[in-house]
């Protein structure tokens, strides 16, 4: 174990964007998917997060310990948080009544911001609602999607918002591809959440910000922040991951206008890396009554002291726009950091927070998971809540039920109608 330590902390010290390819095999290699290969280490206390002064009750951790913990959370990791724009409106592109076979409300809609300096941004939600919410407002999920809205659903009349299809950010050649159509159904379950009384809506995440090192001046940090036409790589003061959450704040914004959704019930949720996304968007954005992080890993749900599957040393290379640049500093000497992934997920305190993992998904670390929930409950028990109800993960297939959540699904890397299932149990009224 001593001699794989040490040549990670080598290639740490030595590895950098440009030369990564020379050691790919060798990393990719030295990933650890043994549990006798986990360094000893100890978790520090997000009540200590200020040097001589202790969170001792909620008010506390509300007053001063949350600020100081979403301060270095922001510095070392996920950025600044992007504001609202001067001006957010909603353009109605579609509305369709009996859509999902008769069962469904379908509306479309565009998301346009300004700046006063006359900048622009828009990108389009997917909604969908249960007939009964004509009559009351029902609770809502919101989420990222990967390739676009109609890859979420089996309708065919949906409007083609991937990068491939509206030609924004990648090689048109081909035009637009039809067979990205419904291809991560499952992966949604519109039909499901719909008949158990859900609303949910989606955005292609590569609308928000194109999830490429150089995707920046494609992005909606475009209102915000001079500079960035030609500017690829890990950014100082912003992270992908930080604009994608504020896509997420602004779907929140159009749930409050919308008449279908009890906005003070609206969750948010995300899969991989829009786990991470979520996990951080319910720090940043405290109207979400409840955050969902599927298989979010390395930077998301999984302790990173742990140095089990995805680690920092492959984010910060193949993907350095996820994380600021101050990440860097904690490759291969993980157990140096501050803070580990359990205090974004205290972040959601006292709200209710689930973490899903799966029990061939490796590579996100799934009992790594199960312990930054745990570590989040010191956090929890200040609201008087006992947290996650158990001490060791559960067997696959079971649902722990607290105020933190957990779950671990038989299976691969995916969310599906088992991760459903859980968070709208959790969601419900």
């Amino acid at each position: 174990m001593t001699d794989y330590l040490e040549r990670f902390k080598e290639l740490s010290k030595v590895v950098t964007t440009d030369n990564y390819s020379d050691y790919y095999k060798e990393i990719v290699d030295l990933t650890n998917y043994d549990e006798a290969k986990v360094p000893a280490y100890s978790l520090p206390s997000a009540l200590d997060v200020l040097p001589g002064k202790k969170v001792k009750t909620a008010t506390d951790w509300m007053n001063w310990g949350r600020p100081a913990v979403f301060k270095m959370l922001q510095k070392e990791m996920y950025g600044k948080v992007v504001p609202r724009p001067d001006h957010l409106s909603f353009e109605l592109l579609s509305c369709k009544h009996g859509a999902l076979d008769g069962t469904a409300i379908r509306k479309e809609i565009r998301v346009h911001c300004g700046m006063r300096n006359g900048r622009c941004f828009k990108f389009d939600i997917l909604f969908y609602a249960p007939l009964s919410a004509l009559e009351k407002p029902v609770p809502a999920f919101v989420g990222l999607n990967f390739k676009g809205n109609e890859a979420t659903t089996e309708e065919n009349d949906v409007r083609m918002t991937s990068p491939k299809a509206n030609g924004r950010y990648r090689d048109t050649e081909n035009g637009v591809d039809e067979s990205q159509r419904g291809v991560q159904v499952e992966r949604w379950c519109f039909k499901e959440l719909v008949a158990r009384g859900f609303a949910s809506a989606t955005v292609c995440y590569e609308e928000i910000f194109p999830d490429r090192r150089d995707g920046w001046e494609n992005s909606a940090l475009t209102l915000f922040v001079d500079g960035l036409k030609g500017f690829k790589g890990a950014h100082e003061d912003y992270t992908s991951i930080g604009v994608w959450s504020w896509g997420l704040s602004r779907m929140m914004d159009y749930m409050e206008t919308e008449p279908l959704v009890d906005a003070t019930r609206v969750g948010v949720h995300g899969h991989s890396r829009l786990g991470k996304t979520a996990l951080w968007a319910g720090a940043c954005d405290q109207r979400f009554c409840a955050v969902f992080s599927n298989c979010s890993g390395c930077g998301g749900a999984s302790l990173a002291r742990r140095k089990f599957g995805e680690t920092y040393l492959f984010i910060d290379n193949v993907m350095p726009h996820w994380f600021t640049k101050s990440l860097h500093k904690y490759n291969g000497c993980e157990e140096t950091m501050p803070f580990d992934q359990h205090w974004l997920i205290a972040l959601a305190a006292p709200r209710k927070v689930s973490v899903a993992s799966a029990t061939e998904d490796l590579w996100a670390d799934p009992k790594g998971e199960f312990l930054a929930a745990k570590g989040a409950e010191e956090i929890y028990r200040l609201f008087g809540s006992k947290g996650l109800p158990a001490e060791e993960p559960p067997v696959p297939g079971i649902y722990l039920d607290g105020d933190i959540n957990y779950h671990c699904r038989i299976g691969k890397h995916n969310q599906l109608l088992f991760d459903w299932d859980h968070y709208m149990q959790i969601l419900q009224p």
